[in-house]
């Protein structure tokens, strides 16, 4: 008997593998939204200040596959030289109950956060979007980029953070790497980086309730990609966006147990329950955006790393 098939950080790379990853959660998610699978709750254990152990399974039974993923987050680790957040996830049959992979977690949790946005990206902006702003400079805000253009033709990236340094970088990061000539600005303000642009995604470690994007800097018709900050009630974007906007979930009940934006809109009689667009609906196009501003507020959820697992394993040939 063989065993389970190792997947590094370096053998999920590539715009082939990407695709691959974002096609899969349009699949799971057009399951989940059918009620035809679930997610359960992550476990988390914290163990001092801020740092936390995650254990998150699930199983996606139409493909026959459950996974694992265990994580830390040390937020110290950044002075030590080391990665904020680790992990790996076990992949497993669930027709023989052998593990046939093992992934990267803190890589795989990267790239399927941003397939998240990119597969939202796809079903919410016109083919022709080309311009995209991003707040935030960090790991997610760099597979941000890349997943979103993996599906939009991006010639223009506007970056702003907090620490011009880390913004800089990134955008010679950006230029260095993307398939394509792509003009890349890094701007002094939130406001100057999302002006008119018809993409923009924040990934902050926000753990405030202040937003750092307010709803009347967003052109009309934008689509906003929103990661979230580093609890339930953090916000990045001003609730007052959700209330004229396609606000597109994973799943309803996820998205009022901890995303901050629709939780303030929820309590503020901005929007209510079903208001919120599930991603599987925009995949069937039950729910289309038509135009309209649209926003993705992820919370992360376990079915999403064994979609991911199950797309990276296959196309490391598993």
């Amino acid at each position: 008997m063989t065993g389970p098939v190792t997947v590094t950080a370096a053998g999920m790379a590539g715009s082939r593998r990407l695709i691959r990853v974002i096609d899969t959660l349009g699949e799971m998610f057009v399951d989940l939204a059918a009620g035809r699978t679930r997610s359960p709750a992550r476990t988390v254990l914290e163990h001092g200040p801020q740092r936390v152990l995650l254990v998150s399974p699930a199983i996606w039974e139409q493909r026959g596959v459950g996974s694992v993923k265990i994580t830390t987050l040390t937020p110290d680790n950044p002075e030590r030289g080391l990665p904020l957040i680790h992990g790996v996830v076990a992949l497993t049959d669930l027709t023989t109950g052998q593990i046939t992979a093992l992934l990267d977690g803190a890589e795989l949790t990267a790239i399927r956060t941003g397939a998240v946005a990119a597969l939202a990206t796809r079903w919410c902006t016109a083919d022709d979007a080309d311009d995209l702003a991003v707040i935030g400079a960090g790991v997610q805000a760099r597979s941000l980029v890349r997943a979103v253009a993996a599906v939009r033709r991006i010639r223009a990236v506007r970056i702003f953070s907090r620490t011009r340094s880390r913004a800089e970088e990134f955008a010679d990061e950006v230029r260095d790497t993307a398939p394509h000539p792509v003009r890349v600005e890094v701007c002094d303000t939130a406001r100057a980086a999302v002006r008119d642009a018809p993409i923009i995604c924040t990934a902050t470690s926000t753990s405030a309730d202040r937003p750092v994007l307010a709803a009347d800097w967003v052109a009309s018709g934008a689509h906003v990609n929103v990661i979230g900050g580093t609890h339930p009630d953090a916000i990045e974007v001003e609730p007052a966006l959700l209330a004229d906007a396609v606000v597109v979930v994973e799943d309803r009940t996820a998205a009022r147990d901890g995303a901050g934006e629709v939780r303030a809109a929820l309590a503020a009689g901005l929007i209510r329950p079903d208001d919120l667009c599930e991603l599987g609906a925009l995949v069937t196009g039950e729910v289309r955006a038509g135009g309209r501003t649209s926003v993705l507020r992820t919370v992360g959820m376990a079915i999403e790393d064994t979609a991911a697992a199950v797309a990276l394993h296959e196309a490391a040939g598993g």
